[in-house]
């Protein structure tokens, strides 16, 4: 059987008529069948008569009309499919919805098929996958070790070839901790990127939905197609033009946060210092510049995560079951709960105002970054330790994922190695809300894969100056106003004519391109996305902002100049840039 089924051999396949969805997925059917008993990936596995409509809806439609025509994807069941029963790993919890989670209905839509429901830690309370009445899920890869969690049984369907991708959700690093521990790329999107209508809450105000996938390329594709505002949910937010669409483009010089030395950890593991520091040397090759920081705010607010009043919105969705029938609940859940009850709305706002300065901190930290790397977990841990040590074991699989979704940064996980024993090891690269897309595109350049397209993008937006806006000259302050930053001082591409502009209250140049030009001096500078139209309406006549070529050959947005504005202009270029000029000039 081809176990390969990344969207795009899956496409070709059925483009190529190999294989049919009917084909495919009733095979897929019967293969989770037989595995199902070692992995307990499934808590419900779709019968043939219930895939029966998804499957007869396509037989009316082309591989061409679908962008996910025939895909085959799994469901954590913390997330609703219509009329198949959602327990969130507890059976006295569980219920039939009408209608499928919104995210869900999108991708069936788009036409993927679900083939089940997957295993998770009970009510999404966990990081390694073995908290559920329906059995440990095992790792893919080492029969020792869990699959991580709480999205247990979803990553495990596409290791194992049951499906090209799978649906998880993330409060505290559900949806990266097991991607990491069977080898996948897990994309913890922004938080209200994904809509979370139909999704049992754990932390509703946290609460992501995540993908698993083979790739970056993969997830982005999915996060372009489902990424959408959505009226059901009142946490949904708009995604921004910067990060929708794949960019798979060449990755611009870019700054990497590393955290400190003695903040790093490892919990023993002797195999961790070296497969980080081969990352970052990875990332230093594919032109980033790595910058230690200061993990320490960030650590700190993690430590809320469980120690501060967001147990107590976990317990707002199971206390009255908890109450009504402790029995429902694993002990260890019962556990992680014991002390929601007795949080005050003192307590709450506390750490509130706590969190705040931590997420003012941790923002000053990532204002001039591109990302940071660290470690998805710092070992992992095996099936016995969490027998042993549940709790213990379980916060350690957390140290570099519980803050993400509290300080609201986006972040991917991504395979990086394998240890000796053949588990895989990986990375996370993070960063500030909506640069997912840019996340993916550093992710997809970490596995490999070839630069396609523009320039990556994030959420900052780069501007060749070439006149009073350089550093230090009258109009600098338009760009360091709105929090703009000098990336390079450089030359523009040898085809310009420099100009002194006639009248206007500041001097300034028009920069023009033409057949007899020089190279004149530029500097790059970059500042928030969201700035961008104000600082463009401020630009006056004869000036604009088009596209300038450098000297390396890259094109960047710059000051252009129209050519009706050179009527009692001065030709300057011989001086080679606009500071020489003035120079001159004293």
């Amino acid at each position: 059987m081809n176990t390969d089924l990344r969207l795009s051999v899956l496409k070709d396949r059925y483009l190529s008529g190999e294989t049919t969805p009917r084909e495919l997925i009733l095979t897929l059917r019967e293969h989770a069948e037989q595995l199902n008993p070692d992995y307990r990936m499934f808590i419900h596995l779709l019968s043939a008569e219930q895939l029966e409509p998804y499957l007869a809806a396509l037989e009316a439609r082309r591989p061409e009309d679908l962008p996910l025509y025939g895909v085959p994807f799994a469901i954590k069941d913390n997330i609703d499919l219509a009329d198949i029963p959602t327990t969130a790993a507890c059976p006295a919890f569980a219920y039939v919805p009408e209608q499928s989670a919104t995210v869900v209905q999108r991708l069936v839509e788009l036409g993927a098929i679900p083939l089940g429901k997957t295993n998770l830690d009970q009510f999404a309370t966990g990081l390694n996958g073995t908290r559920s009445p329906y059995g440990a899920c095992r790792n893919s890869v080492h029969p020792d070790y869990p699959s991580g969690g709480s999205s247990a049984g979803s990553p495990l369907t596409v290791a194992l070839g049951l499906a090209s991708f799978a649906l998880g959700t993330d409060t505290a690093g559900s949806g990266r901790v097991p991607a990491a521990l069977n080898n996948l790329v897990g994309l913890k999107a922004s938080k209200g990127l994904l809509s979370t209508a139909g999704v049992v809450p754990a932390c509703r105000t946290l609460d992501c939905v995540t993908t698993f996938t083979a790739t970056a390329e993969e997830a982005s594709t999915l996060l372009a197609l489902i990424a959408q505002v959505d009226p059901a949910d009142a946490y949904s937010r708009s995604n921004p033009g910067w990060n929708q669409g794949a960019s798979f483009g060449d990755l611009r010089p870019f700054r990497f946060g590393v955290p400190a030395a003695e903040q790093l950890e490892f919990f023993g593991c002797s195999e961790g210092p070296g497969l980080f520091a081969d990352a970052v040397e990875r990332l230093k090759a594919l032109g980033g510049e790595a910058v230690n920081i200061d993990l320490s705010p960030f650590l700190e607010a993690a430590r809320l995560l469980y120690e501060g009043p967001w147990v107590a919105e976990r317990y707002s969705v199971v206390g009255a079951l908890a109450q009504r029938q402790p029995e429902a609940l694993l002990p260890v859940i019962h556990a992680v709960l014991r002390k929601a009850p007795e949080v005050s709305g003192v307590d709450t706002f506390r750490a509130q105002y706590r969190l705040q300065t931590l997420k003012a901190e941790c923002d000053r930290i990532m204002a001039d970054l591109d990302c940071v790397l660290t470690p998805t977990i710092g070992r992992p841990v095996t099936l016995r330790e969490l027998d042993v040590e549940p709790v213990l074991r379980n916060a350690e699989l957390g140290y570099y994922t519980n803050f993400m979704n509290l300080l609201d940064y986006a972040a991917v996980a991504v395979p990086s190695a394998l240890m000796e024993n053949g588990l895989p090891w990986g990375v996370t690269v993070f960063g500030r809300a909506f640069t997912d897309q840019y996340l993916l595109s550093v992710s997809h350049a970490y596995q490999g894969g070839t630069p396609v397209g523009h320039p990556a993008r994030n959420d900052r937006s780069r501007i060749v100056v070439c006149g009073a806006h350089l550093a230090g000259l009258p109009l600098n302050g338009q760009l360091t106003q709105r929090a703009g930053r000098l990336i390079e001082a450089t030359e523009s591409a040898p085809h310009y004519r420099l100009y002194a502009l006639a009248g206007g209250a500041v001097k300034r140049p028009g920069m023009v391109r033409a057949q007899d030009g020089v190279a004149i001096a530029v500097e790059v500078w970059e500042i928030p996305s969201n700035e961008l139209g104000s600082f463009l309406e401020g630009i006056p006549a004869p000036l604009g902002l088009g596209k300038v070529q450098l000297a390396d050959g890259r094109w960047e947005t710059g000051f252009i100049c129209e050519g009706s504005g050179l009527e009692g202009a001065v030709d300057i270029s011989a001086w080679g840039g606009w500071r020489a000029w003035l120079n001159s000039q004293v």
